[in-house]
């Protein structure tokens, strides 16, 4: 027997294997509900609406990236086992040819490259035997046809299904041109008519606001700039995907646009998209860091240059005469950051929501906040005023509320609304007193976590107020001087000019202070004392509460 006749027998047995094994396969298939099947180009062109093609000559490509052929697909399976019994004689012809070559050897396949993967026009059988022999390149005569949605070699035929329609909405919607790095894929199929209709509620504003028709390429475009861009650019710079490593970002912008739409309903309000995912992410427990001391100030660092601090102030609404104290402070607030105040009425049982006074009470803020031109809405509870106040705090930039009844000393102090309040805030609160400009600040600094977010703020209302500041950092502790290095070189940075003091840890020396200088805000942080110290009165806080005369930021 001749080499070639040996090798040609030896090629025949080479293919039976390889059909026995694309037979176990495709059971190994079905028992497993996935897909063996090879893609077919025809069905890919027609779903992903292709057209433009060109010539790319020829290059060796990966034979791992060779995912479908054209008109051939049902004739060999995803590892291009051969499936069809009278295949043989030229399988193993071919075969023959790879291992013995003549000449220059077998010719280029010729490949429609979509993607990074590559659709077989002709050379199936050389594919085939390519892989049967571990090959890792094979030259191919590569025409690319142009697509707008990509496509890489895990695809799966259930995946064209998601694919085809980020097909035809792209394509719908002119994105598909101008998409500025977004590719708007999804994880789960029937999405995005969920999209179009976000786009819809574009196009009808439009109309309005222009008094004519607006094409839906244009009110995409406003979607994708107004709506989209900022809420995914965001997203990426904070590195969010990481804590959702199953979704794409598409996926997290409508998870997170249907929960800003459910708390809007819900809670009355009108939800900003990165206060929805802060509200989601604390709800399903996937950033515990929500609620450590630097959490808001790593969300809202790029918002302090590129808008304002306190966007969304939350402000807890009662019939006591320091409530309207508390508005004018947070309505001063409101019209130098161009915050929106939401207002939060709680009364005791369900039925109380629809009283006269509950209505009246709402009516007045809403009154007063259109008189002073602010943006606001307001939200009737039943329930407990504490656990209602907290509920909402995730979802506001500040809260503000008034002094009407600040906490005792003694035992009174641990069932205080304000120790719960304050030893669970998660956001800044600013406890009122007397309305200030808040145009001259004493900041208390001790480098702690929570002070420096005190820094924080007291930085921007130094660069973005104009407020004067004075620092006050502890004396009498051993890392004074490297305390007060810390904050001088931290306001220097944001180019922003402080007296610098020391002093003991004392609320009568801070409110002396305050005093002696004039000034209109005090800036703290929240600090940790235990139930025992809250009993003995050694809380700065609860005693500044107490005595304040001005605003309390408390951080």
């Amino acid at each position: 027997m001749s080499l070639d006749r040996f090798t040609y027998q030896g090629a025949i047995r080479d293919f039976q294997q390889a059909r026995f094994q694309a037979a176990l396969r495709h059971v190994l298939a079905r028992l497993t509900r996935t897909s063996d099947e090879l893609l077919s180009y025809d069905q890919v062109a027609e779903q992903l609406r292709l057209s433009a093609r060109s010539d790319r000559g020829v290059q060796a490509i990966p034979v791992a990236a060779i995912v479908g052929s054209v008109g051939r697909a049902a004739d060999f399976t995803r590892e291009f086992l051969p499936r069809r019994a009278d295949d043989m004689q030229r399988w193993a012809r071919v075969r023959n040819a790879y291992i013995n070559p003549q000449g220059s050897g077998l010719p280029p396949i010729e490949v429609y490259q979509v993607g990074e993967v590559y659709f077989v026009l002709d050379g199936n059988h050389r594919v085939s035997v390519a892989r049967r022999e571990g090959a890792t390149y094979i030259d191919a005569h590569v025409i690319e046809i142009q697509t707008s949605v990509p496509l890489t070699p895990d695809v799966t035929p259930d995946d064209l299904i998601c694919k085809a329609e980020l097909a035809e909405f792209l394509q719908d919607t002119g994105l598909d041109q101008a998409r500025f790095g977004f590719d708007f894929q999804v994880n789960l199929c029937g999405q995005y008519p969920k999209l179009r209709e976000q786009i819809a509620v574009h196009q009808i504003l439009a109309r309005r606001a222009a008094g004519r028709d607006v094409a839906l390429r244009e009110a995409a475009a406003d979607w994708l700039a107004k709506d989209y861009a900022p809420f995914v650019r965001a997203m990426r710079e904070q590195d969010l995907l990481r804590w959702f490593p199953d979704h794409t970002e598409t996926d997290v912008y409508l998870w997170v646009t249907e929960h800003q739409h459910q708390l809007q309903e819900e809670l009355g309000w009108s939800v900003r998209p990165d206060a929805a995912l802060t509200d989601l992410a604390a709800r399903s427990n996937l950033r515990a860091r929500q609620s450590a001391p630097d959490a808001w100030r790593e969300q809202r660092l790029t918002d302090r240059y590129l808008d304002h601090l306190f966007m969304d102030v939350l402000v807890p609404l009662n019939n006591a005469p320091e409530t309207w104290t508390a508005l004018e402070q947070a309505i001063l607030l409101a019209q130098k950051e161009n915050a929106s105040l939401h207002g939060l009425h709680v009364v005791r049982a369900q039925g109380d929501k629809t009283s006269a006074a509950a209505q009246a009470l709402a009516a007045r803020f809403q009154e007063r906040c259109a008189r002073a031109q602010v943006a606001c809405d307001v939200a009737i509870e039943a329930g407990n005023v504490t656990n209602k106040i907290r509920e909402r705090t995730l979802l506001a930039d500040l809260v503000v509320l008034n002094l009407a009844h600040p906490p005792g000393g003694g035992l009174t102090a641990l069932t205080s609304r304000w120790r719960s309040l304050v030893q669970n805030a998660v956001r800044p609160i600013l406890a009122v007193p007397h309305p200030s400009p808040m145009q001259r600040a004493l900041l208390i600094f001790d480098a702690s976590p929570k002070a420096r977010q005190a820094l924080f703020v007291a930085a921007y209302l130094g660069e973005m107020w104009k407020t004067a500041l004075t620092v006050l950092t502890v004396e009498n502790s051993s890392r004074h001087a490297a305390v007060l290095d810390e904050a001088r070189a931290y306001l220097e940075l944001h180019e922003v000019d402080a007296d610098y003091i020391g002093a003991a840890a004392s609320g009568e020396i801070f409110l002396e202070t305050v005093g002696e200088r004039g000034l209109d805000v005090l800036l703290i942080a929240n600090d940790s004392a235990s139930p025992w110290q809250q009993v003995r009165g050694s809380n700065v806080i609860n005693f500044l509460l107490r005595q304040a005369p001005c605003p309390l930021l408390i951080c």
